[in-house]
């Protein structure tokens, strides 16, 4: 069966469950299960819904005492564990399922599913009667357990609309969650919409397919399956199979949320009506408390609902001024609310209406509150239709590690974390509305996102009504987001060039250049935890300290000399390290191989480097490294001098014990590496040549690459190194023996050398 071509999704599981059906009957074809015993499945089986390769939940029901059923178990039982089908089984009278199910709300969701394969009918049936009777008068009431048995389980296994490799089980929006919904409705305490009905069908698609693929049974869609089980459904590549997963459970996830929203209305006591509060209307024959929140748009039974007069065809801005007053009073858009707005509303005309823009971006200024709204916006495709070009990124994976949300998800992460930043800045508005577009590029074809979203957003401030030097402000921040984070980790700061690269990209505005300081922050604070540090804060404060100075009217900084603790360590002339803060000093006599054996050291004692500064003085190398332990605290500085030195003299084979570090800490699961992005700037730097190497991070890597580029004749004046989510940038200032930049001709020479790490 496994085997037909074709036979996916409910055709599958369809045919699994006649399947077992069949067999289960055939192994009481000897009918030992006469009256007062019946075989029933629950859970997967008992839905008509199981996976290849998943346990068969089964409960033999007797009315009989239990020495009498033990053979008639046991002959069940033996073949289904021959056959090596997991068996997950249980023989119970219908009394003690019934104890069962009141002391256990996880077991009560399975026998919920309670269906009658083989034996006495007028033992399962009355058992499945008593269970929906007892699970309709006790639902209310357990409606906080079960909210805590899914917050246990999305603490381990995460939110499924934002992972790379979901668990469609037991994450957030999965299959379990979609089963509470389904069990809510069954005791007739919320509807159970259709498009989780499509949703839930949609992940269990999903998951035939991995476990008919992997021969087991497993939940967790790994980054290595999505490829074929794309091709399975005929997807174009492994994003859209992320993003079909993406959709189903972030439906999921938030009909749930509406869920206990509207169990926990119900659990709540009714309160005194305040005649202030009174408006007209009925609601289950009295009358309803409604508090206005703005025209047409009030609140009720916390949810924000339209009024009864509204009418959305004719006040096309109602969809977006419902939305700020639900952010502003931190309520959520009822269900009711959102479809009314979705099938009544009229289009925004184009330009919107200015008092469409102001509600807009006062709705982004809600800052996390405008997240839920405007999420349960864009499942009502409102956002969509707001801006077309939304759509692109809409469940759209983002395979870097570091990167927490989906696209869509980290675009409404970003302005809400600009909305915390707006007093920084003097255009709060063009602020929000480039956080919320800064990364629209990415749901697009072409090599440099922000190009392309530069594109896509100067199309939505236009229509959004912007002036025009507003919406040229908003291109370039999409445009430029980049380029502060950018600049700071990967240039040398105390270059003049980079000062004077930076000042030309904002063209000269020291506006624009402080709406991409908080952008930087909003966008790095949104992205996770790994992204924004004080080290990189640091980084990007004084660039934008130097280039406003610059900007100012303030001269271009000069080249930095050493400074007098460098000169007195160099004239001393011994071998030296020191250590203040994050810096160590290095000097030694100047000879090839002094940079990268001090930064292989240093990897050797677990301190990444993240920048680096070259000197000499006095027949001296002075070096200078900006370091990060790794793993607890530096080093002290005696050891570090006496590696340093048993390296210089041959007596430390470096190479071999950071290979062996290496592969102490290498990732057993890690894909191979890929060859490395190598890229030449000669308008970078000031009398050298910028050297941007992009490949996978490994602990001896600076070390590696410096000692290829001394070998190769290169002087390295500075080095910049960025490392994210597994994979670095590194920049090297260098020049040629002469001192010049780096001739053309030799590079390929260099390159080569390079990819050989």
């Amino acid at each position: 069966m496994l085997r037909q071509p074709g036979l996916v999704g409910a055709h599958l599981r369809s045919a699994l469950s006649d399947a077992y059906d069949a067999w289960l009957q055939g192994l009481d074809a000897s009918h030992r299960l006469g009256d007062g015993s019946a075989l029933v499945a629950v859970g997967g089986l008992g839905r008509r819904e199981p996976a290849p390769y998943s346990d068969v939940d089964l409960l033999l029901v007797h009315t009989a005492k239990a020495e009498q059923v033990k053979g008639v178990a046991e002959a069940l039982w033996y073949p289904i564990w021959d056959s090596k089908v997991g068996l997950d089984h249980a023989v119970r009278t219908p009394d003690q399922a019934l104890r069962v199910a009141q002391d256990d709300v996880k077991a009560l969701l399975s026998l919920l599913a309670v269906r009658h394969i083989t034996g006495d009918t007028g033992v399962s049936g009355p058992l499945r009667e008593r269970l929906l009777d007892l699970w309709r008068a006790t639902a209310p009431k357990r409606v906080p357990e079960l909210r805590e048995i899914c917050t246990a389980r999305w603490r381990i296994a995460g939110d499924a609309a934002f992972l790379l490799e979901p668990n469609l089980k037991d994450a957030r929006g999965g299959l379990r969650d979609a089963q509470i919904l389904h069990a809510l409705a069954i005791a007739q305490l919320v509807d159970y919409p259709q498009s989780v009905r499509e949703a839930y069908s949609t992940l269990l698609d999903i998951r035939g397919e991995l476990h008919r693929r992997l021969k087991r049974d497993e939940d967790v869609v790994r980054q290595q399956e999505q490829p074929e089980l794309a091709r399975t459904f005929d997807l174009a590549n492994a994003d859209a199979l992320l993003r079909r997963a993406n959709e189903a459970a972030r439906t999921i996830g938030l009909a749930l949320d509406v869920a206990w929203r509207r169990v926990e209305i119900r659990r709540r006591p009714p309160r005194a009506l305040s005649p202030r509060r009174l408006l007209p209307g009925t609601f289950g024959g009295g009358a309803v408390n409604r508090t206005p929140l703005a025209k047409d748009v009030v609140a009720q039974d916390g949810e924000v609902v339209l009024a009864l007069a509204a009418d959305p065809w004719a006040d096309p801005v109602l969809v977006v001024r419902a939305a700020r007053a639900a952010a502003e009073n931190d309520l959520p858009l009822s269900p009711f609310a959102l479809d009314r707005l979705a099938t009544e509303s009229a289009p925004l005309r184009q330009p919107w209406p200015a008092e469409a823009l102001d509600d807009f971006v006062a709705l982004l200024g809600t800052g996390r509150r405008a997240v839920p709204v405007l999420e349960s916006f864009d499942q009502a495709g409102l956002l969509v239709r707001l801006m077309p070009e939304w759509n692109a990124v809409r469940f759209a994976a983002q395979h870097n590690p570091v990167h927490r949300w989906t696209v869509d998800r980290h675009l409404l992460e970003a302005a809400a974390q600009a909305a915390d930043l707006v007093r920084q800045v003097s255009r709060p508005d063009l602020l929000l509305i480039g956080a919320l577009l800064h990364d629209i590029g990415k749901g697009y074809p072409g090599a440099d996102h922000s190009e392309t979203g530069a594109v896509m957003a100067e199309k939505i401030a236009n229509r959004m009504g912007l002036s025009y030097g507003d919406a040229a402000t908003v291109t370039a921040l999409v445009r430029h987001h980049l380029l502060l984070p950018n600049t700071a980790t990967r240039r040398d700061l105390t270059d003049p060039m980079t000062i004077t690269t930076v000042a030309d990209s904002v063209g000269g505005s020291v506006e624009l250049l402080e709406l991409l300081h908080a952008l930087t922050i909003a966008d790095a604070l949104a992205t996770g935890p790994a992204v924004w540090s004080d080290w990189k804060a640091g980084l990007v404060d004084d660039l934008v300290r130097r280039t406003r100075a610059v900007l100012g009217g303030a001269p271009l900084p000069a080249a930095p000399a050493l400074d007098d603790r460098g000169r007195r360590l160099a004239e001393a002339g011994a071998l030296a390290v020191e250590m203040v803060g994050d810096e160590v000093l290095v000097t030694a006599p100047d000879s090839p191989g002094v940079l990268s054996r001090a930064a292989g050291v240093l990897a050797l004692h677990s301190l990444d480097v993240r920048s680096a500064s070259i000197h000499t003085h006095a027949g001296m190398a002075v070096n200078s490294f900006v370091v990060e332990p790794r793993f607890g605290t530096a080093p002290g500085v005696a050891i570090l001098r006496n590696d340093l030195a048993r390296s210089l003299e041959g007596s430390l084979p470096l190479a071999e014990r950071l290979a062996a570090k290496e592969r102490v800490y290498a990732r057993g699961d890690a894909p191979g590496r890929q060859p490395a992005a190598i890229n030449w700037l000669d308008d970078a730097a000031t009398d050298a040549t910028v050297l941007e190497l992009r490949t996978d991070d490994a602990i001896g890597l600076l070390y590696r690459v410096t000692a290829v580029l001394e070998r190769c004749g290169v002087d390295i004046r500075s080095a910049r190194v960025s490392s994210l989510g597994g994979s670095v940038v590194d920049a090297f200032y260098v020049t040629g023996a002469d001192g010049r930049p780096v001739a053309v001709a030799t590079r390929a020479h260099i390159e080569a050398a390079l990819q050989q790490l």
